[in-house]
């Protein structure tokens, strides 16, 4: 009888062991969980649909904020037109020539700087000093300095653009681990092979954090210098229709830049996860 009992205690408490792999799956819950398809479109799609919905309903006054239908017609006729297609293109020429600029230049002083002592000591005061000056508090300065074209934009642009790339690399290369330095010595690397094999790969990650900020810092440059003496360009559009109180004018040309911005960010994100795929983080 006691064995019968002893067997029936030991069938009964058989189930236990399956505790565990539920904790495992509790402590696999924290992470984020996989990445939705397309999942940053769900923001401004929202958004959309509260301002359509807003419009449609008469909550919003359409000499004030026009609705997205209204904006998407006059967007329509100006591209019809010619007159946004290139102020469009315009744009884009100053963003590209900016940008390059600004990146070239951050990249090879965030090195000289990172990877000497001597170059630290020259570069990164000077550009802490420049990241405290208000970028566009520049502008009348630099038009006295080359003129009041398109000279003086580019310019402002690059600086705009090569600050935050040269924060992020610099920083990044200053975090690189000294044991990677100490290994590197112990193998016998060649300074070419410690660049190429420690030093690009540790920055990088911050390389690409300031890279999609001066991604996000040339529209918003742009925008602003475009519309002091320019011709043509988005931002030009923009100030005129402020002149004529044609809000769903400027509604199109804030719609072109954020969606050139959410473009432009995009397209750094997948180059960043492609190229440090070897990296497992939360995003990953």
């Amino acid at each position: 009888m006691s064995a019968v009992t002893t067997t029936t205690t030991t069938t009964a408490a058989a189930p236990a062991p399956p505790s565990a792999p539920r904790a495992r799956r509790r402590r696999r819950g924290l992470a984020p969980g996989r990445p939705l398809p397309a999942a940053r479109l769900v923001g401004p799609l929202l958004l959309l649909a509260l301002w359509a919905a807003a419009s449609a309903t008469g909550q919003l006054d359409p000499a004030a904020i026009p609705a997205p239908w209204t904006v998407l017609r006059t967007g329509v006729r100006l591209w019809t037109d010619g007159t946004l297609s290139t102020d469009v293109l315009t744009s884009l020429r100053r963003a590209a020539y900016g940008f390059a600029l600004g990146l070239t230049a951050g990249v090879l002083l965030a090195l000289a700087s990172g990877l000497s002592r001597t170059g630290e000591a020259l570069i990164d005061g000077t550009v802490q000093l420049n990241r405290a000056i208000p970028t566009l508090g520049l502008i009348p300065l630099f038009i006295l300095w080359l003129g009041i074209g398109e000279t003086f934009k580019i310019a402002i642009i690059a600086i705009v653009v090569y600050v935050p790339v040269y924060l992020n690399t610099h920083a990044a290369l200053s975090g690189i681990d000294s044991r990677f330095v100490e290994l590197a010595e112990v193998q016998g690397l060649t300074r070419y092979r410690f660049i190429r094999q420690i030093v690009i790969p540790g920055a990088l990650p911050g390389f690409f954090v300031g890279l999609r900020l001066g991604v996000t810092g040339s529209w918003l440059g742009l925008v602003v210098l475009e519309q002091i003496n320019a011709t043509s360009g988005l931002g030009y559009l923009m100030f005129q229709a402020q002149n004529y109180g044609q809000t769903d004018v400027i509604l199109v040309g804030l719609a072109i830049y954020g969606i050139f911005g959410l473009v432009s960010d995009s397209a750094v994100r997948i180059v960043e996860r492609r190229v440090l795929s070897w990296r497992r983080t939360l995003s990953s």
